[in-house]
């Protein structure tokens, strides 16, 4: 009796302790499915070849190479910028002496009491002296006036301020130039101010009218 006993108590530790392992906590389960899930990915990752591991070192240096070069040549176009167009704005500051010049030139010819006199001529002739000194300096520091009368308006070039009625030109011929355009190598340094041409609008008479009117015959 003594040694069935023993034998029954043994065979439900045995069940207890199956039970309790059946019984786990679910974080230990998940914990050792990462576990044998992140052994699995390691086995499976394979060492690169050493030509592989020079294949990529390769890669790398040529992508870096790339990017120093590019780098180069983003430097010499500011630098080549920054000396050919950094006298940008103080050349278009410059063209307001020529604008002055101009309007001197307009208003000494329309005194009365000037015209037709020698100091009158002697001044417009240093004028135009000095005018031409200022537009040869412009022109050798590569700053140029824009040929503007009897061509098609440009918009990146000109700039229309008025039309003017003309049946002789083409529609949209220059035929007045109110200000002079500048152009700073290839840049625009300020567009002409013009006036370009339009055709003639004509009037229609009113034949009908004058038909039935019989003082109008």
């Amino acid at each position: 009796m003594e040694k069935e006993e023993i034998q029954n108590n043994t065979s439900a530790d045995k069940k207890e302790d199956t039970v309790k392992e059946n019984e786990k906590p679910e974080e230990d389960l998940a914990q050792e499915n990462k576990q044998e899930i992140e052994q699995e990915a390691k086995e499976e990752v394979k060492e690169p070849t050493p030509e592989e591991k020079i294949a990529e070192l390769e890669d790398k240096v040529a992508r870096t190479f790339a990017e120093m070069e590019n780098q180069r040549r983003r430097f010499e176009k500011e630098k080549e910028d920054a000396f050919e167009y950094g006298g940008y704005s103080f050349a278009k500051e410059a063209l307001n002496l020529i604008d002055n010049l101009d309007r001197s030139k307009h208003v000494l010819e329309s005194d009365d009491k000037l015209k037709e006199t020698e100091a009158l001529k002697k001044t417009l002739e240093h004028l135009d002296i000095i005018k031409k000194d200022l537009i040869s300096i412009f022109e050798k520091n590569n700053i140029k006036q824009i040929d503007s009368l009897n061509k098609k308006l440009d918009p990146n070039f000109h700039q229309a301020m008025m039309e003017i009625e003309d049946d002789t030109k083409e529609p949209g011929t220059i035929i007045q130039e109110i200000q002079k355009g500048f152009t700073i190598k290839d840049r625009l340094l300020r567009p002409s101010l013009v006036g370009v041409s339009k055709k003639v609008t004509i009037k229609e008479e009113k034949t009908e009218e004058n038909q039935e009117n019989p003082e109008n015959k």
